[in-house]
């Protein structure tokens, strides 16, 4: 490591580099979360409980129930696979992979983060699958009894069964959270310890 004293010209950029290095790190955490809240989203939305969205000051806008949900499993899973220790040796291997320099652009453009949005849409959308895919077979078959039967009000008979499978499917994949979750966090650690 290069020592770089204070009276330096050149010690903002470092500063800048290592500040936006630790930012990075911040927000690729942040988009594991934001995979697994956005499969919440999804799957809030195909049981019919998005109108239960109320403002999270986390993010800044609305939230569904279920979003929030998944939010607070995802937080429970990071402290308990030691996710924490995770980001500590994401930092500590930040400082092999992007060394303290003056040109703190390289460091910026190595980064690659856009690559974590493809992965969030993916991740969330794989994540949400198996439940969004039962929940359009219920769909599918409410809609076939009320061709069936026009005399029954299926407003009023879908909303209960779609929310009771909707719960039996989330309380059968929430065990399995743990195998995504741990894919997306390794690969968003992996980009700060050189892996890419």
């Amino acid at each position: 490591m290069p020592v770089i004293g204070f009276d330096d010209p050149q010690v903002l950029s470092v500063v800048v580099q290592q500040i936006s290095v630790g930012i990075a790190i911040g927000f690729a955490v942040r988009v594991v979360f934001s995979a697994v809240e956005l499969a919440g989203e999804v799957v809030g939305f195909q049981m019919g409980l998005n109108f239960a969205a109320f403002f999270d000051p986390a993010i800044g806008a609305q939230s569904s129930a279920v979003a929030r949900f998944f939010g607070q499993m995802t937080s429970l899973l990071f402290l308990a696979m030691n996710g924490h220790l995770m980001v500590l040796l994401a930092i500590h291997q930040s400082f092999k992979t992007f060394p303290v320099s003056r040109n703190f652009l390289e460091a910026l453009a190595s980064v690659q983060l856009y690559r974590l949005g493809a992965d969030l849409f993916a991740s969330a959308l794989w994540i949400a699958l198996p439940m969004v895919g039962m929940l359009m077979f219920v769909n599918l078959a409410l809609g076939i009894v009320s061709r069936v039967a026009p005399q029954i009000n299926i407003f009023a008979v879908g909303f209960p069964i779609t929310l009771v499978v909707g719960l039996i499917c989330i309380a059968m994949t929430l065990p399995m959270l743990d195998q995504p979750f741990m894919a997306l966090m390794e690969r968003s650690i992996g980009i700060f310890a050189g892996g890419q």
